[in-house]
């Protein structure tokens, strides 16, 4: 059984500005996270994901709350998650293979250690054919495999994913998010996942977040029921097909409600 409370995110609150003209980003945020679980974050745009993201990360501060793992503050504490965003951020000067060791290298590893260390994601991403090459030289999809392995290589046993494929075409995303899938299952990691797609949390979670917005709060949490790896006609069975429904409810009535 996993371990419970290994992410505790602990009424977190964060405004922009001051006065009249503040802008209220989240508002006492709390949930759980157990150990090798995959909990998505869906919401309205503006609703204060990416903001949440960053205090996860140790990027920012929250007026209110503690965030921890397995025990440990993470805030303003950045390097104890992995973190991998919507653009690769590959280097531009550098090839693939320096890429993606990179988190290694740069904590003083030997660059053929690294390689070597990461050569089964490599394999299973599909890049040894391409690691000679730099990053202008591969497809959108290519890219944002490297990204994966390079973000594996943290060696973090979290991972907080920003809407990761939310710029590939359709086709390259399904292909990504099963891999992604089927390497978090093998792994055994812990995902915090943030994404505009019912259908895509619907398929890689076992645990879905709504969030409201203005400000930023939890308003649902669904537990997944059909055990992973999921396909796309798994997304076509009654008990998902409500939650997707509900989901979008809750989705067009906080639009609605933005609006007023």
């Amino acid at each position: 059984m996993p371990d419970q409370a290994y992410l505790v995110v602990d009424g977190v609150s964060k405004r922009f500005g001051a006065g009249p003209s503040a802008v209220a980003a989240l508002d006492s945020v709390s949930f759980t996270l157990e150990k090798g679980r995959f909990l998505s974050i869906l919401g309205p745009s503006g609703c204060g994901k990416t903001t949440l993201f960053n205090i996860i990360a140790g990027l920012m501060e929250p007026d209110t709350g503690e965030v921890t793992l397995n025990g440990q503050s993470l805030v303003m504490q950045p390097g104890l998650t992995g973190y991998m965003l919507q653009r690769d951020l590959l280097l531009p000067w550098r090839t693939i293979a320096d890429n993606i060791t990179l988190p290694r290298t740069l904590k003083g590893e030997r660059a053929s250690a690294a390689l070597q260390d990461a050569a089964d994601d490599i394999h299973a991403c599909g890049l040894d054919s391409l690691l000679h090459r730099r990053p202008e030289e591969l497809s959108g999809g290519q890219r944002q495999r490297a990204a994966l392995v390079r973000t594996f290589q943290t060696g973090k046993d979290l991972l907080l994913m920003d809407e990761p494929f939310g710029a590939l075409d359709p086709i390259t995303r399904l292909h990504l998010q099963q891999l992604l899938m089927r390497l978090c299952l093998t792994k055994g990691l812990t995902v915090l996942f943030v994404t505009h797609d019912v259908d895509e949390a619907l398929l890689l979670s076992d645990e879905i977040l709504v969030m409201g917005s203005t400000p930023g709060r939890i308003i649902a949490r669904y537990q997944l029921p059909q055990e992973k790896p999921r396909t796309l006609r798994t997304l076509a069975l009654p008990a998902l097909t409500t939650m997707k429904a509900d989901i979008l409810t809750l989705l067009d009535e906080e639009e609605h409600d933005h609006e007023k």
